[in-house]
């Protein structure tokens, strides 16, 4: 592991010296790429490092205590050797799940899809809210989102609403977001003061580029018509809108969120690369249903996982257990206590079946 280490370190080292020269600076999709590799090998790097220099003192403490003639040296040379091996193996530990292979999507952007489900009218207020809570994550993190598609109820909610999120390590943390979000509260509109259940899917999905899904023009069919506002309303007089079936999967994508038909043609081939693709993919999840068994849930959406309790002001994630008493928080987009957890929970699992194996 540790000869793995060394050579990482030196790449790492090499790339800092490539970016630093003034000629990759020129191609900025270039200096992007190499921009992100080096803060991809820096946090192996960094914590590697980390490591290498709690042994380096570890070993001089031991030596200290070994050669110590007095009390005093020879309990602090102890003290030492007690802090850091109780530091020593959670280091190792967080060291090995860096090194894991990563998932070729955990750097794309996400296409991220709300749909409003069993609950009518509160529903689609639970999946606004949702939405909400996404958009204020996605600003904590520093990233970009933008709603390409939403279809609004006149309550104020939506059916459903489609999003683009860009930015360093988008899926890797919204990955786990996928499945039922269930919320339990009184409507506004119940009389009687009883707590109903309603529930929205949300879908994340990463961002396929044209290399990853290859698809025949032939096999898709684009209509073009008006645009139009909530009830029908129109807004657009001209035929800017555009909906593409792929025929082979019957998988249909509407966008007239721009007034360019272009523009709204190329927002609906980006969602409908990262469906196909997901498509795909949960084919082959489906054949590797043992693997599946040891991930943080399917990631299927009619999977419920997690719980919004608005009068317990609770919030539950039912594939860890993990219950957190800040509701309100957490659809301020204070999501990194779930989001740091889940991540935790599969690495460890990971590590599990690496271990299993070998």
């Amino acid at each position: 592991m540790f000869e793995k280490l060394e050579q990482i370190e030196k790449s790492y080292e090499e790339l800092t010296e490539q970016i630093s020269q003034p000629e990759f600076m020129s191609d900025m999709s270039a200096y992007a790429k190499l921009m992100k590799q080096h803060r991809s090998l820096g946090e192996i790097v960094e914590k590697y490092r980390e490591v290498k220099k709690m042994q380096e003192d570890l070993n001089g403490a031991r030596g200290l205590l070994a050669l110590a003639d007095d009390d005093e040296m020879r309990e602090m040379a102890g003290l030492e050797i007690a802090e850091i091996e109780e530091k020593l193996p959670a280091a190792e530990e967080a060291l090995k799940v860096l090194l894991l292979p990563k998932d070729p999507n955990d750097e794309k952007n996400v296409i991220l899809e709300i749909r409003a489900g069993t609950g009518g009218d509160e529903a689609t207020l639970f999946a606004a809210e949702i939405l909400r809570m996404y958009a204020r994550y996605a600003e904590r993190q520093g990233w970009k989102m933008e709603v390409m598609e939403a279809a609004d109820t006149g309550v104020g909610g939506i059916k459903e609403a489609v999003a683009m999120i860009e930015g360093d390590n988008v899926y890797s943390k919204l990955r786990f977001e996928s499945g039922v979000h269930r919320v339990q509260r009184v409507p506004q509109t119940e009389s009687s003061g009883r707590i109903h259940t309603s529930a929205i899917t949300v879908a994340v999905l990463p961002e396929a580029e044209e290399v990853d899904v290859h698809i025949d023009q032939n096999d898709l069919r684009i209509d073009t018509f008006c645009s139009s506002g909530p009830g029908g309303q129109s807004v657009n007089t001209t035929y800017s809108a555009v909906r593409i079936t792929h025929l082979p999967t019957n998988t249909v994508v509407s966008m007239q969120d721009e007034k360019s038909q272009i523009k709204n043609r190329e927002k609906a081939m980006r969602v409908l690369r990262a469906r196909l693709q997901e498509i795909e993919e949960q084919k082959q999840h489906d054949a590797l249903s043992a693997e599946r068994k040891s991930m943080v849930g399917s990631g299927d959406r009619s999977e419920k996982i997690r719980t919004y309790n608005f009068k317990e002001n609770r919030v539950t994630d039912h594939r860890i257990g993990l219950t957190v008493h800040q509701l309100d928080l957490v659809l301020e987009g204070q999501l990194d206590e779930f989001i740091d957890a889940l991540r935790t929970h599969y690495q460890t699992e990971k590590l599990k079946a690496e271990a299993v194996a070998a």
